[in-house]
């Protein structure tokens, strides 16, 4: 069989660390998960990674793994040395049921093949999930409850990759952020031989939103005034995720200036902020009547906007 590198499989060095792999297994999961992935090798790619993480995240797996040292390269044929890792080694029997979920190697090199002395399978815990779900800002902001259906994957007893549909109800806190995660215990993939279920992560995506642009927990609104509104100052109403409130507008304010509402973001400890840019918009001469206005205005305020331009 060939030598597996788990380190060239997720992208890392040898001296990666726990939170290195983490993060490099979270990328290319999503990047090759069956549900989403548009590659053509996307089921062989995601097994392959979870078969890589599963020996690098587990100090002892990972430890039998690295005493195989330099001595093989991926794609070499590989043979387990007698008495070493992946020989006599008794740490990692598992149930013959077990050894599809993963390769000839991983199964030679941690000697799987049923318990010690023939004993009952060990039970195992169920696979987590993660699946992405999208949710308007409204949701975000007051909380909602949605019921979803998830095409949610697992691993057959063939090894092979499957799934199947679920209807979950789900609770969706207010206050949560763009890349949240909200953990559904025990919702992920089946127990083995009796093992507990794992759990279901429900990575949230916030849809865009046609006045608001969230960033955190705060949010941004564009605010259109009138030239005579920045001038003259005003009152103004303003909308919020939570209602319109007024705001007053100083007078002599200028397009991009910044005004935070304070609290009026998604909620939470402490609840985000509501940041309103002004945007001068300038009305249209389509009458001779406004027309007149504006040359009124020339005449009388003798305004250069490029004076410090130099010209």
């Amino acid at each position: 069989m060939e030598y597996k590198d788990y380190y060239k499989t997720l992208g890392l060095a040898r001296d990666a660390t726990p939170d290195d792999i983490k993060r490099a297994y979270r990328k290319l999961a999503r990047k090759f998960h069956p549900d989403v992935s548009k590659e053509p090798n996307a089921e062989a790619r995601f097994k392959e990674i979870n078969e890589a993480q599963e020996v690098l995240k587990d100090p002892e797996k990972r430890a039998a793994y690295d005493a195989l040292g330099n001595n093989w390269r991926a794609g070499q044929d590989f043979r387990p040395p007698p008495g070493g890792p992946g020989g006599a080694r008794q740490g990692f029997n598992f149930s013959p049921d077990e050894a599809a979920d993963f390769s000839d190697f991983f199964s030679s090199l941690f000697n799987r093949g049923g318990g010690a002395g023939g004993g009952a399978p060990r039970k195992r815990r169920g696979q987590d999930q993660t699946v992405r779900i999208q949710i308007d800002l409204e949701d975000a902001f007051h909380g909602a409850t949605r019921q979803l259906r998830l095409e949610v994957p697992e691993m057959g007893a063939d090894g092979r990759a499957i799934s199947h549909e679920r209807t979950l109800n789900v609770r969706i806190p207010a206050g949560v952020t763009q890349g949240r995660q909200i953990r559904l215990s025990g919702q992920g993939g089946p127990g083995i031989h009796g093992g507990p279920a794992g759990d279901l992560y429900l990575e949230v995506d916030l849809k865009p939103h046609r006045h608001f642009t969230a960033d955190g927990r705060d949010v941004q609104l564009r605010l259109p005034i009138a030239p005579w509104e920045a001038a003259l100052g005003a009152t103004i109403p303003v909308p919020t995720l939570g209602g319109a409130v007024n705001l007053k507008i100083p007078a002599g304010s200028q397009t991009g200036k910044k005004m935070r509402l304070k609290g009026r973001g998604l909620p939470g400890e402490p609840a985000g902020d509501e940041m309103v840019v002004l945007e001068i918009v300038v009305p249209p001469a389509k009458t001779e009547e406004a027309r007149r206005v504006f040359e009124h205005m020339a005449e009388q305020l003798h305004f250069n906007p490029r004076a410090d331009l130099g010209v």
